[in-house]
């Protein structure tokens, strides 16, 4: 029993040894698309502090989801956040799974490369709508009389940079239209439904989905109109997207085509590329017959014990 203990944690050991040098080999091709994305990441961040310093506070417009949905109160407004960050860190842990499972259908690099690219398309977007309007924050926190409705004008542009986080991020008034909860949802559930393997994981994911949905205007963190502009946006951009990034590498045929190669792999690799050279321009290595030239074209054994027998019987 020891023993297979011993062993198995000996396999499990190469396989992360192995996945980290895949992935470093990647990270150094695509480190500047992941530290943009980053970068952009920190952006809309300060651009979703910036607005707060815009918005004033005032009546809850008229919303047919707060009509349908219960308020959940200020004290169970967690529950959307809860939510929200079992997702977020479901999908996180997805990403890292090659490391640990023998099933190897993505690269994580490659995987978070296209991930960061629909978060800064979506986040773009809403930045654009959300500086266009500033509404009235329906939050409990946004609302007249509070404290953090409005913020005071800062005192020096470090205040702005640093953005207070995290309570700059999670108590944010005015950056409304839409929801950026709902953007991180939905990429991540949709780059599962395309990569994923479990399929009642994805049914899960979708589940998840809606009722973030509903949790989001039931702790009146945004309009329904937030939601509902996030459903079709972030699905358009992720369908527009995916047809103009280059399509990830599918793993599950075997090894990974960035791993190091061995010794045999390199001898076998060698001795290919030299009977290409010698016998012409076929590449498979099940196609290793000899060939020589007769009158200038390239004949195979058979072709050639053919023209042999054909010349000792005359014409």
């Amino acid at each position: 029993m020891t023993l297979y203990i011993g062993r198995e944690a000996s396999k499990l050991w190469k396989r992360i040894c192995a996945e980290t040098t895949t992935e470093i080999n990647l990270l150094a091709d695509n480190w500047k698309y992941i530290l943009t994305g980053l970068i952009l990441q920190y952006i809309h961040g300060l651009a979703a502090r910036g607005v707060h310093y815009l918005h004033r506070p005032g009546p809850t417009l008229q919303d047919v989801g707060f009509f349908l949905l219960p308020e959940l109160g200020e004290d169970k407004a967690y529950i959307s956040e809860t939510v929200f960050t079992f997702a977020f860190l479901s999908f996180v842990m997805w990403t890292f799974h090659p490391f640990i499972f023998k099933s190897k259908k993505i690269y994580t690099v490659l995987v978070w490369c296209r991930v960061l690219a629909f978060l800064v398309a979506s986040q773009f977007l809403r930045i654009i709508t959300f500086y266009s309007t500033q509404l009235p924050g329906p939050n409990y926190h946004c609302r007249e009389g509070s404290k953090l409705a409005r913020l005071p004008h800062p005192k020096s542009v470090f205040e702005v940079l640093l953005i207070n986080f995290p309570r700059g991020i999670t108590h944010g008034c005015g950056d409304l239209i839409f929801s950026s909860h709902m953007i991180f949802t939905l990429v991540f559930v949709l780059t599962y439904q395309k990569y994923g393997t479990k399929r009642c994981i994805k049914q899960l994911g979708w589940l998840i989905a809606v009722v973030q949905s509903f949790l989001i205007i039931a702790s009146r963190k945004h309009y329904t109109v937030d939601v509902t502009v996030a459903w079709y946006t972030v699905n358009l951009v992720v369908f527009f997207l995916d047809k103009k990034l280059p399509e990830l590498p599918d793993r599950t045929g075997g090894a990974s085509f960035l791993l190091p190669l061995s010794t045999r792999d390199k001898d076998s690799k060698t001795k290919e590329e030299s009977h290409k050279l010698l016998n012409g321009n076929s590449v498979d290595p099940a196609d290793w017959r000899q060939r020589t030239q007769v009158n200038g074209k390239t004949l195979d054994d058979a072709n050639l014990v053919h023209a042999d027998a054909t010349a000792m019987n005359g014409p």
